[in-house]
């Protein structure tokens, strides 16, 4: 086994089509003297052929190959087949671990090292291109936008016709992050009546600035790394209930507000959904619509269509692993400028994603549920 090998292994979770690294990402680790070895056909869910592949200077191998040759796995997700990496290997990608932490727990007793993009602070500046989440959610963002028009049984925008005028499509859009914001930019390209909403009182300024109403409701705070604080008690159930005035007045609304390491919160209740007019449609990215179900089209009985889609930028798989890959190839870079991988623990960066290393859990939050669960 070379450390200097990076392998690409194929997605095997449901629906995903992204794959970790793309020709191009090829291309620029070769420059760093890195042998880059992929799965055979990794890149055909996201119209990335092996042929691409090869001729960016990868060799393209089997599964087994990737796992046996490979110090360095690159992943979307974690993989099915977690059991098949040996000890030493690191594995790379957005694994989740404040969500599910129990392949953390695995990875660890099978002395792998991992190593999650979704722990990287957005608020350390070189950090920034590295930042899958944001990368990704941006996809998301902008592919709800269009999931809504095409749902919605109206136009978006103001129609001026010898038939008559059409008014736009109210939109309303709940959390003011990454993926938020550019579905408020895009409805708007659109030419939907675009109104924003976030807990975070900073966020109000970030909403008026793709041209979009706010809408006035409970403030909270935000964390050291700029996310939502989670609301709780009486200030989410006042939240709560303001919500479910405010959002049947809408014909759109796109909910996006996740809580890394939390839960996420109820935003449209099931009375919300009762009294909204048929035909409108509620987009669900950040499992804040109740009853949705993930990768899901329903319509209720009033006619209203909820679609839960936790997974959106898989369904851009082109842009979505272009960015992705260019994330992880920042990382990869910043770990290996010389072409050897250096683990050192004091680093401020590494210390934030570095999840297991040496046979042990080692980031703090995992460390801190372990003791809470035993």
């Amino acid at each position: 086994m070379s450390m200097t090998t990076v392998g690409v292994l194929r997605e095997t979770a449901g629906r995903e089509r992204r794959v970790a690294l793309t020709p191009d990402g090829v291309a620029l680790l070769r420059r760093g003297n890195l042998r880059v070895l992929v799965e055979a056909g990794a890149g055909r869910p996201a119209w990335f052929d092996d042929q691409a592949y090869a001729e960016a200077g990868a060799e393209v191998g089997s599964r087994q190959q990737v796992y046996d040759e490979s110090g360095v796995l690159l992943v979307v997700r974690p993989p099915d087949d977690l059991a098949a990496l040996a000890a030493g290997r690191i594995l790379i990608g957005l694994l989740d671990p404040l969500g599910d932490p129990a392949p953390a727990e695995m990875l660890a007793a099978q002395g792998v090292t991992a190593i999650s993009l979704d722990l990287l602070p957005r608020t350390l500046s070189r950090a920034q291109p590295m930042d899958a989440l944001t990368s990704q959610a941006n996809v998301a963002g902008y592919k709800s936008a269009l999931l809504a028009a095409e749902a919605y049984g109206g136009f978006f925008p103001m129609l001026v016709t010898a038939a008559g005028t059409t008014r736009p499509a109210q939109v309303l859009v709940l959390g003011a992050g990454v993926a938020g914001l550019q579905a408020l930019a895009t409805a708007r390209r659109l030419g939907a009546l675009v109104t924003g909403y976030d807990v975070r009182e900073a966020a109000r300024a970030d909403i008026a600035s793709t041209g979009a109403a706010v809408l006035e409701l409970a403030s909270g705070q935000q964390t050291a790394d700029g996310y939502a604080r989670e609301l709780a008690g009486e200030a989410a159930t006042r939240q709560l209930a303001a919500l479910t005035e405010a959002v049947p007045r809408f014909d759109v609304v796109i909910t996006t507000a996740k809580v890394p390491g939390g839960r996420s919160p109820l935003l449209v209740s099931q009375e919300a959904l009762a009294v909204m007019r048929p035909g409108s449609v509620v987009i669900d990215l950040g499992g804040n619509v109740a009853g949705a179900t993930a990768d899901t089209r329903t319509i209720t009985d009033h006619g209203v269509t909820v679609i839960g889609a936790p997974n959106l930028a898989s369904t851009v798989p082109v842009a979505a692993s272009t960015a992705y890959a260019r994330n992880v190839v920042a990382l990869v870079q910043n770990l290996m400028p010389e072409g050897i991988l250096s683990l050192d623990g004091t680093d401020e960066l590494l210390a934030a994603v570095l999840v297991t290393h040496g046979g042990e859990v080692v980031h703090p939050r995992l460390r801190d549920y372990q003791k809470e669960t035993r």
